[in-house]
């Protein structure tokens, strides 16, 4: 670490924590953000500043008039533009010293193992449960530690999973509920995903610096009407679930 980089990171290194060793750990890390959007635009810019050294965007998306009240990685200049690479010039011009891949495609099961393989954490910063369910399966299986995210209208949930240590997605909710409400149909505010995403920023920089508790095996639930935050306990994970299950690792 050399000495520009003492001087960025000053409020990390005096953190008992994370100190430099932890620093060091953020620097060499790689982390995928999948999704550049109400979710993803706090996420990729709280990594970027923490100096994680390698950070992935996937996302298909081009920047629309609609994102900006809550999409705040992009301005009004980006309108049209991809938002990978809107999300890539806002994070360099944050940290230029750390990397940006980019994946300008929309995530699939054919493409999905590839994406993910080279990192080592993944957030799920999509707002599709198809998307949710095919990133907690693809992780549960490649072994990839993550944290999934979701808000919509005043409220959020997020949660984490990490190999061997707490239920996936699936052992929570089975598969894609039948009756869906998307930030579309129901509204959201820019304010609640930015609490959300936060949270999943903090997931990553704790798996990688080992600080403190993970939501393994939790869901933090977040209303902002009331204010009411509550972290719920999983049940364990289910021996018969498709994904994480015994029948499914035999």
């Amino acid at each position: 670490m050399d000495s520009k980089q003492e001087i960025r990171y000053a409020r990390h290194l005096v953190l008992k924590e994370i100190r430099q060793e932890g620093q060091e750990k953020l620097l060499a890390s790689k982390v995928l953000v999948i999704g550049a959007g109400g979710l993803g635009s706090p996420v990729i810019m709280y990594l970027a500043a923490a100096g994680v050294g390698t950070i992935g965007i996937a996302d298909s998306d081009r920047v629309d008039l609609s994102n900006l009240q809550r999409q705040i990685i992009h301005n009004t200049d980006s309108v049209g533009k991809l938002k990978t690479l809107s999300a890539k010039n806002t994070a360099l011009g944050i940290n230029p010293d750390i990397n940006i891949c980019i994946h300008d495609v929309y995530v699939t099961a054919d493409n999905i193992n590839e994406i993910i393989s080279p990192y080592d954490f993944v957030i799920d910063c999509t707002d599709s449960f198809e998307t949710k369910f095919l990133i907690n399966d693809a992780c549960v299986r490649a072994k990839k530690p993550y944290s999934h995210g979701g808000a919509v209208r005043f409220e959020g949930q997020a949660m984490t999973y990490v190999p061997g240590k707490g239920p996936c997605l699936r052992c929570l909710m089975g598969d894609v509920p039948e009756y869906t409400q998307t930030c579309r149909m129901t509204g959201v505010l820019g304010a609640a995903v930015g609490v959300i995403g936060s949270v999943q920023a903090m997931e990553a920089v704790k798996y990688i610096t080992g600080a403190g508790e993970l939501l393994c095996g939790k869901v933090f639930s977040f209303d902002g009407l009331t204010m009411k935050i509550r972290v719920h306990n999983m049940p364990n994970p289910d021996p018969a679930c498709p994904v994480c299950g015994v029948l499914a690792q035999s």
